[in-house]
Formats: structure tokens, sequence, C-alpha cells
């Protein structure tokens, strides 16, 4: 009797030991730092009928101590608050530790959304600035990729209230 039940005893502190193992490395993966993640430029790419393209060149930078493989980016671009453009890619690539690299994603703008911000503008108000949200994903790795968020403003040289 005395066996089995010391056979009970180690078969429960082997789980609890293995639950614990799991339990470490499941930090260890979730003690990341989040990447940074800003725009690096916009080129205009040929469009088609009423919509515009561009592609939004992404610096993603790595701050951890291992590399981010990733296949495949998803971007949303707001202007004022309001959806602007969005778009995906199917990049592959790795953004080395401590290190960064520079993801381009073709981004599709409606006539409708021009026109929607164009009738913002035409409140009658002096803008100066235009705020910008960018939330994106880079698919693909362990954990089905990393998620990240740029905001900010651009200014709008001669549009503010000196005129023109």
């Amino acid at each position: 009797m005395q066996s089995k039940y010391t056979r009970n005893r180690f078969f429960l502190f082997f789980v609890a030991l293995i639950a614990m193992l799991a339990l470490d490395g499941c930090a260890g993966f979730f003690n990341r730092d989040a990447m940074r993640v800003s725009v690096a430029g916009i080129e205009p790419l040929e469009g088609q009928g009423l919509e515009m393209r561009f592609a939004v060149k992404l610096r993603v930078q790595n701050p951890n101590d291992a590399p981010i493989d990733f296949d495949g980016v998803a971007l949303d671009l707001d202007l004022n608050g309001r959806a602007f453009a969005s778009g995906v890619s199917d990049q592959r690539g790795t953004v080395p530790r401590f290190g960064e690299t520079i993801v381009s994603v073709p981004v599709t703008v409606s006539a409708f959304s021009v026109a929607r911000q164009a009738f913002g503008f035409a409140n009658g108000d002096t803008v100066s600035k235009v705020s910008y949200a960018v939330r994106g994903k880079l698919a693909g790795g362990a954990f089905g990729g990393a998620r990240f968020a740029d905001s900010g403003y651009v200014d709008l040289p001669g549009l503010g209230a000196s005129g023109y």
C-alpha cells in the first residue's frame, strides 16, 4: 500500500514540476518588448479607376534578443480619426535581434475615403496638422504574429492660419 501512495505523490510532484516549467517557459515568451514601428516613407503606385495606391514603408525595430520571423503583413491607416487606407502583403522576412528592417506594404485608398477627408477639411477650419494612426500585424511566428501601432501628426506647410 505504501508503494502506491509513493507513486501517486511522485506522479503529482512530476505533474506540478512540468506545469511550473511550462508556465516559466511561457513567461519567457510573453516577456518581450513590443516592436517599434514607424512610417519611414510613402511612395505613389499606379491605381485603377477611382482608387489611389501607395507603398507605405514601415521601419520595424526589434528591441529583443531573439529575431522575429514574419510571413505576411496587414496594415490600416487612419487620418484625422477616420479610416483612410488599408493593405496587405505576402512579404516574408526576419527582423533581426536588436535590429531593424524596412517592410513595404501596398495600400489602397478609395475615392470615398478621399472625399470624406476633403469634406472634413472643407468645414472652414484652418488645418496645419493632420493626425495619423497606423495599426497592423506581422503574421507568422510561433504565436501567430506580432501586432504593432504608431500614431502622430504630419505638418501641412502653407495650410495653417497664415493662409496660402
